[in-house]
């Protein structure tokens, strides 16, 4: 049985400091259903009010619903009309919970001092994404697969402006990131990686990641995971 898609919008807030380009990253509370104790961008399910206020434009929906998901896991303000399309994720078929998700990006608000509810949000940290990275690697940080190849991208920008103006470039080709992952799972006790295939790689339709061709995909072993991308500009 196939479960029910549900709307959802998450917010990339970059800010610039002494050491570069830093992002907002929430820890999710560890009992929660869904992502329990990942680290994660502000975000959540889009409201049905959201989505009738819209006229059901959901595009218009999941800007206010980023906006009002940033206010109450992080008391930030953002606006809407400040938010830049990132790219958008769907859970794959097999999981219990899916999720339809918008990612945005805008600049993190002059006033930038977060404050965390400590229920569903237990922690948060500004982090450079090399850090970020970094402290995946070395078991610190959970990350999910839409997070770990945002801060990815984010790794080879300097600073906000420059990863706002690829993102803008990337709209304006009509190349924005669409992510539905087709996973190849290792067999029990293997040491070969998962692999999540994204649209464009060689093996999505096919789940066959030995295909020859380009490579869209994230591969997830033990040493570390590895953003592959010949497909999207960046």
């Amino acid at each position: 049985m196939v479960s029910e898609i549900r709307p959802a919008a998450t917010v990339i807030l970059l800010r610039d400091a002494a050491d570069g380009l830093q992002t907002l990253i929430l820890r999710r509370n560890s009992k929660l259903g869904f992502a329990a104790g990942m680290w994660v961008f502000p975000g959540g399910r889009i409201d049905d009010h959201e989505i009738e206020a819209a006229d059901g434009d959901l595009d218009v929906a999941a800007k206010q619903a980023a906006v009002r998901e940033t206010h109450e896991e992080a008391q930030l303000t953002v606006l809407a009309e400040d938010l830049l399309h990132y790219s958008h994720w769907t859970t794959p078929p097999h999981h219990p919970k899916r999720y339809s998700t918008w990612f945005f990006v805008a600049r993190a608000p002059s006033s930038d001092d977060v404050v965390i509810d400590g229920s569903e949000i237990h922690d948060h940290q500004w982090i450079s994404p090399k850090d970020a990275l970094s402290a995946h690697k070395d078991g610190d940080v959970e990350l999910m697969p839409p997070t770990f190849v945002a801060l990815t991208e984010m790794a080879v920008c300097a600073d906000v402006d420059e990863f706002l103006q690829r993102t803008t470039a990337r709209n304006q080709a009509n190349k924005a990131g669409v992510f539905e992952p087709h996973f190849a799972f290792a067999e029990k006790g293997s040491d070969k990686p998962h692999i999540a295939l994204y649209a464009g790689d060689a093996g999505y339709e096919a789940f066959e990641p030995e295909a020859p061709g380009l490579r869209h995909r994230c591969v997830m072993s033990r040493d570390g995971w590895l953003y592959e991308n010949d497909v999207l500009p960046w």
